[in-house]
């Protein structure tokens, strides 16, 4: 029977009404292709009757000091394009049974000429104003075209009508928001039965879920404000409860690997490795080794996320936990995202080495860097270094999972900024071991809901403590007006010692971006405000060696100020550099913000972060609330760089950034799903849908515990669904 059902629901959408074969076209290309995908094609958005007003009602609101949003259904009666001082102006007046109302367009008026037509129905949603003429009116107002008779049921039955995403291609055909609600309609009405349900009876029961084809219709079509709410809990606990699931299948293949790799400290070398540090670890750190000394001395595989704030002394940790596999006779593997990263680590690492070497009786440690720009003479050299065992610490970019390359007895794999590395890369790279350790690095703090969402197969890990001697970096927010006045205090600085990093969002001059440009203000500035002041300049057009010998260069305080763009956002460390300033501050994401932060404020000075933007955008001195709702999109914008920039001056803690950070962009902007090799989220919000991760996390987790194989009878339609829609998924499941 259930066979039956799937080839209806698989059948092509020109069998629906009102569609045949020359529309069927129109929806194949937007991937609707079958009766199926029609019935999942959900609206993008609801006009609900418990936000709708009549005209009279809103305009007595008014009267009496409401000053938020309202939406108003009215007919059509007048349209007005007047002239004011050469700018065309449109004024349309609509009305219901309690009276008028007006909405004027500043702006292409021409364009809502043709769309309000006399005679149709609009649902017309702004903030209401009375002007001066004592006129009750909208101003730019958001609007939905409904039908007279969708009008009158919707107000006198209290329906709540959707509005569907019409892509260009619908549009061609004549399918607008009516034909496509009756097209969507008809499918749900003869065809929503027929879907097969996807989740267990028992976790139906136990989180008081609607059936997959009650969700569908009242998803499209509420019948009450409550329904529509359990529809979308519905869908949002099934998508993360899959995603989970993928987790815990990870998590339980990787618990129940055998550990072929050994460790075991068997020398002084950890202890001589501290003994020559130039300083003592703080307790976060110390706790945090301690676990992931356990994980790598245990019989089971490591599977470790490290996270820290920018300058938390996480790369330390991994390095002692490197030297744990060293010290037990393995290899072990630090992978960086860019040249100038693997790099710096190798620098910087080498350096400990020599040290350690000196005063350590034992074993030389010895380390070899591999990056994809080294000529072919050297990359063969390193190559051989590796299949001879000669290499104990291998850090290197992507290079080192290229075939050519051999481990032969990797023990522990560091990847540091895990985000940039598809899961494929990392697979590639584990798969040069026998089941290696595997200690994941994230300098960028991650959210909790979202470390729950997408790394809930790993232990995590978590420095939340700054070395003792660092002082918090004073952030502040200028207008461009201040520049003249920054420059000084750059100059006076540099004349204490201090070197400043200046920041563009750009190497060249765009004509289309109003932004700064490296390049350019290089020249500038040296020729003007800090033309007695040393200059460098670093961008990513440069191959990785001319960024390091700009960088070694600045280090070795050549230069009192380094120009540059992003490229320095990962991984420098020049401990005199505690002055940056970022401008066209505005055009940053805020954990990108952050990471510049923290590339000063690396000694025991006071650092400075100095934030320039427009100088309307550093007047605002408020803008905490993150409530989006009722802005357009320029305001929607340019209060969300608001918040970034307040943010900024008021956080130094990069969880609380992150947290900030994920509710302004969204996961998908921050870790792109892709990269962590998990499907799109099309209904969650991470940043507010904590308790639904929360119950769907622990569910996938205890069926997971209970059935592994998912072989029982009860669990068929969840194994089923996996095979079917997340095979890809399902490749990589034994993968950190």
């Amino acid at each position: 029977m259930n066979s039956v059902k799937e080839n209806i629901l698989e059948s092509s959408v020109q069998y629906i009404k009102s569609v045949g074969p020359k529309r069927a076209e129109s929806f194949a290309k937007i991937g609707i292709k079958s009766i199926r995908d029609l019935l999942f094609y959900f609206p993008s958005r609801h006009l609900d009757r418990s936000t709708v007003l009549t005209a009279a009602k809103a305009y007595s609101y008014i009267l009496n000091g409401y000053e938020g949003e309202v939406t108003v259904i009215g007919k059509v009666v007048e349209r007005e394009k007047i002239n004011v001082r050469n700018k065309e102006i449109l004024k349309v007046q609509l009305k219901d049974n309690t009276g008028f109302f007006e909405c004027v367009w500043f702006q292409s008026a021409k364009y809502f000429y043709d769309v309000f037509k006399e005679g149709e129905f609009f649902a017309v949603s702004a903030k209401p104003v009375i002007d001066k003429y004592d006129r009750f009116q909208f101003v730019h107002p958001d609007f939905d075209r409904i039908t007279e008779e969708e009008s009158q049921s919707f107000l006198h039955t209290g329906k709540i009508i959707p509005f569907y995403r019409i892509p260009k291609e619908l549009k061609a055909r004549n399918i607008g928001d009516f034909s496509l609600r009756r097209i969507i309609a008809y499918a749900v009405e003869h065809y929503a039965d027929e879907i097969e349900e996807t989740l267990p009876e028992e976790i139906l029961h136990q989180h008081n879920l609607l059936r997959l084809n009650e969700a569908i219709k009242n998803f499209h079509f509420p019948q009450s404000q409550e329904l529509f709410s359990r529809a979308k809990y519905r869908f949002k606990f099934e998508e993360i409860f899959y995603l989970e699931l993928l987790l815990a299948l990870r998590k339980n293949k990787i618990q129940k690997k055998s550990k072929p790799i050994k460790f075991e400290i068997k020398t002084e070398l950890i202890k001589n490795f501290l003994n020559i540090l130039p300083f003592e670890l703080t307790d976060a750190q110390k706790k945090v080794l301690s676990e992931i000394k356990k994980d790598m001395l245990s019989d089971r595989p490591m599977n470790r996320l490290l996270q820290g704030d920018v300058g938390s002394g996480k790369t330390v940790v991994a390095l002692i936990a490197m030297l744990i596999a060293v010290d037990s006779g393995y290899q072990a593997a630090l992978m960086a995202p860019t040249e100038i990263l693997a790099d710096q680590h190798a620098k910087n690492i080498s350096s400990l080495m020599q040290k350690l070497n000196e005063v350590n009786k034992g074993k030389k440690v010895k380390v070899s860097l591999l990056l994809g720009g080294q000529t072919n003479s050297a990359k063969a050299k390193r190559e051989k270094e590796n299949e001879l065992l000669e290499a104990d610490i291998i850090i290197g970019t992507h290079a080192l999972i290229e075939e050519k390359v051999s481990f032969r007895n990797l023990g522990l794999v560091v990847i540091d900024e895990q985000h940039r590395f598809g899961v494929k890369q990392r697979a590639d790279l584990l798969g040069k071991g026998l089941a290696p350790d595997v200690l994941i690095m994230s300098a960028t703090p991650i959210p909790r809901t979202l470390t729950m969402t997408l790394y809930g197969d790993l232990d995590v890990s978590v420095i939340n403590e700054m070395p003792k001697n660092r002082k918090p970096i004073k952030t502040v927010l200028r207008g461009e007006k201040k520049l003249p006045e920054i420059y000084k205090f750059i100059i006076d600085k540099a004349n204490e010692g201090y070197q400043s990093f200046i920041v563009y969002p750009l190497i060249e001059e765009s004509e289309k971006l109003d932004l700064k440009a490296a390049t350019n203000y290089y020249e500038e500035l040296k020729n003007s405000y800090l033309k007695k002041l040393n200059l460098g300049l670093i961008h990513g057009r440069m191959n990785w060696r001319e960024k390091e010998e700009m960088m070694f260069r600045f280090l070795k305080k050549e230069f009192d100020v380094l120009v540059a763009t992003t490229v320095i956002e990962v991984g420098i460390d020049i401990p005199d550099a505690n002055i940056i300033l970022i401008n066209d501050a505005h055009r940053f994401g805020l954990s990108q913000l952050h990471q510049l932060r923290g590339r000063v404020g690396r000694s025991n000075k006071q650092a400075y972060c100095i934030l320039v933007t427009h100088d309307k955008i550093a007047a605002r001195q408020s803008a905490s609330e993150l409530n989006f709702e009722f802005l357009s999109p320029t305001q929607l914008e340019n209060y969300k760089s608001s918040v970034r920039l307040q943010s900024m001056v008021k956080y130094n803690d990069g969880f609380k950034i992150a947290e900030i950070d994920l509710k302004l962009r969204g996961p998908g902007d921050i870790f792109g799903t892709k990269q962590s090799g998990f499907p799109e989220l099309k209904f969650v919000n991470i940043a507010e849908d904590s308790e639904i991760i929360f119950e769907a996390k622990n569910s996938a987790f205890e069926l997971i515990s209970s059935d592994p194989t998912l072989s029982q009878k009860k669990n068929f339609l969840v194994r089923k669904k996996l095979l079917e829609q997340y095979k890809e998924n399902i490749i990589y499941a034994d993968i950190a």
